[in-house]
């Protein structure tokens, strides 16, 4: 022991050391308890007794459990006594279920005598499987044990859009549907009226200034046929490459849409 551990205080007692015990002092007799281990009655012991040693509940060695169980009722008695009297009850089942055991077996033919461990061992099945069920009921997560209920505000939280980019390949893919639905609804023209992608390009100006925001394929009047929607195509990338439109998508493989840019 070192000089320190012998000169430290027993205890502090409202922040002040306590250097020796009080002469007075009385310490009652159930001031401390040890539980070596806990059991729920009679048969969880009597289940723990057989499981430690896997032996089979059909073929219960009631000698040897008999002589276990007897040296934990003694244990019981020195520790808690008032716990002692059903597993006494118990202990006298098991001395009662040895005493049939050991009487000489009837000599009449044909009569067979029942197993007297046969209640104990239903008894015993019964018990393991509601403990069983009730141990995976246990095991499951169980609110505030194992999991906590939580809630967030998220009117608060901000959370910006980034669009995706629009590229050549979506452009030309939306084109491709406005070409076949233009295919579709081509008739014959006996005058054919010039086409200019100049005048396209004010028209759909003039679109925007009252729908600030428009669908690709409402920029094309498949009336017009191929020529038209052409023109009408090349009338939007201009419009793009001079940065008076701006080309959009909600959500990726989403209908492009066609907005006036800003200050343009």
């Amino acid at each position: 022991m070192t000089a320190e551990a012998a000169t430290a205080p027993i205890a502090l007692v409202h922040g002040e050391p306590l250097e020796k015990l009080p002469e007075d002092l009385y310490i009652p007799p159930d001031a401390l308890e040890v539980i070596l281990e806990a059991f729920e009655g009679p048969l969880d012991l009597l289940l723990y007794l057989i499981h430690r040693q896997n032996l089979s509940i059909l073929d219960i060695p009631i000698r040897d459990i008999t002589r276990q169980y007897i040296a934990y009722i003694e244990m019981m008695n020195v520790l808690r006594i008032e716990l002692a009297a059903e597993y006494l009850l118990m202990a006298a089942i098991l001395a009662e279920i040895k005493s049939h055991m050991l009487l000489p077996k009837p000599a009449s033919i044909g009569v067979e005598e029942e197993d007297p461990r046969a209640e104990l061992v239903r008894r015993l099945r019964e018990y393991e499987r509601y403990k069983t069920a009730a141990e995976e009921l246990d095991a499951l997560p169980r609110l505030e044990r194992d999991t906590w209920e939580t809630t967030a505000d998220m009117s608060v939280v901000e959370i910006p859009r980034v669009y995706p980019e629009v590229g050549l390949k979506e452009v030309l893919l939306a084109f491709r549907e406005v070409l076949l639905r233009a295919e579709r609804t081509t008739h014959h023209q006996i005058r054919r009226e010039p086409l200019s992608v100049r005048e396209r390009m004010v028209g759909i100006l003039e679109r925007l200034q009252v729908m600030s925001v428009l669908g690709f394929h409402e920029l094309f009047d498949f009336r017009e046929g191929r020529p038209g929607v052409v023109v009408s195509l090349l009338a939007i990338l201009e419009l793009a490459k001079e940065r008076l439109v701006e080309l959009a998508q909600e959500e990726p493989l989403g209908p492009i849409q066609v907005r006036p840019v800003e200050g343009g």
